[in-house]
């Protein structure tokens, strides 16, 4: 039988997208520091995530690995390159890739 789950009250799911977003935001100022925390902050922002059927933002979802969850940082620990109208994301610590649809402007003309 299938179990049913009621939506959490909207203040506690208010409290966790602005704390999704203050996780990420630390997650990015201290990686040079500590690699580690940042992404133990990612783990924490998916728990809450989680807890309170709260969906992480489009910005923040791509900077994580979908398969290891380990903070990206392009350049640092991850590849992002663009190919067939596609984004490319591959990271360094799994060695699996990530791609997102990418629509490129329709106006602009490519000399």
């Amino acid at each position: 039988m299938k179990r049913s789950y009621k939506k959490k009250p909207v203040m506690w799911r208010q409290i966790a997208k602005d704390r999704i977003n203050g996780l990420f935001v630390l997650a990015d100022e201290i990686y040079k520091e500590s690699p580690k925390l940042s992404n133990r902050y990612v783990e924490i922002a998916r728990l809450i995530g989680m807890k309170f059927k709260v969906r992480i933002p489009k910005e923040f979802k791509r900077r994580y690995c979908k398969y290891c969850y380990t903070f990206l940082v392009p350049g640092s620990n991850c590849r992002v390159r663009n190919t067939n109208s596609k984004i490319v994301y591959s990271c360094f610590n799994c060695k699996k890739f990530m791609r997102y649809p990418f629509k490129p402007l329709t106006g602009a003309k490519i000399k």
